[in-house]
Formats: structure tokens, sequence, C-alpha cells
């Protein structure tokens, strides 16, 4: 059974950087597609970059050019670099595979954007 763990998320100023870190165990998950969402206050949950096993990356059109999906196959982790954050990019962060499986949605990890 794979474990997601989300971590790094914070509170940042418009403009600026953070990474959020995904750490999977139980097996690994270097043969997967796997995918950064989010959850706004009151939205949908939405797909946000994703990454092939092979490291082609997809992203949503509200991030392009700001975030970056990555992953380090030998620790098992997949990253999101966020950079020239807004204040709507405010939302809890999940990874998950993609398409996800509901039974690996963790607890995710907040990201505020205010000043």
């Amino acid at each position: 059974q794979v474990q997601l763990v989300e971590s790094g998320g914070g509170l940042v100023q418009p403009g600026g950087s953070l990474r959020v870190s995904c750490a999977a165990s139980g097996r690994s998950v270097s043969i997967y597609v796997m995918g950064w969402y989010r959850q706004a206050p009151g939205k949908q949950r939405e797909l946000v970059a994703a990454i092939t096993s092979g490291g082609n990356t997809n992203y949503a059109d509200s991030v392009k050019g700001r975030f970056t999906i990555s992953r380090d196959n030998a620790k098992n982790t997949v990253y999101l670099q966020m950079s020239s954050l807004k204040p709507e990019d405010t939302a809890v962060y999940y990874c998950n595979f993609h398409p996800p499986v509901s039974l690996y949605w963790g607890q995710g990890t907040q990201v505020t954007v205010s000043s």
C-alpha cells in the first residue's frame, strides 16, 4: 500500500516562492504519472501539474511559467516549486497519481499567499 505525505507548505508573501514535497512510501512510484492538485476554499480540487515517469510535464494554464514539477525517483519523492506566487494560489496542495486514486488522498499541505 502506498502512502503519500505532503509537506513544505506555509505562509508566503505575494511574489514569493515555496517548494512543497510529496514523499511516497510503501512502494516505488517511479513508473507512475504523478500529479499535484490543489483545493481552495469553496472550490473544487483541480490538477496543477503532472509528471510522467520519464520527466515529461504538464501544467494548468494558471500556473504555467511559475510552477515547476519534478521528481527524484531515488528518494521516491515528487516536488512542486512555486514562484511568483499570487493570493489566488492559496489552497491546500495534494499529491496523488494522475489520474488520481481516491484511496491515496492525504492531508495535503496548506499554502497561503498573503501580505
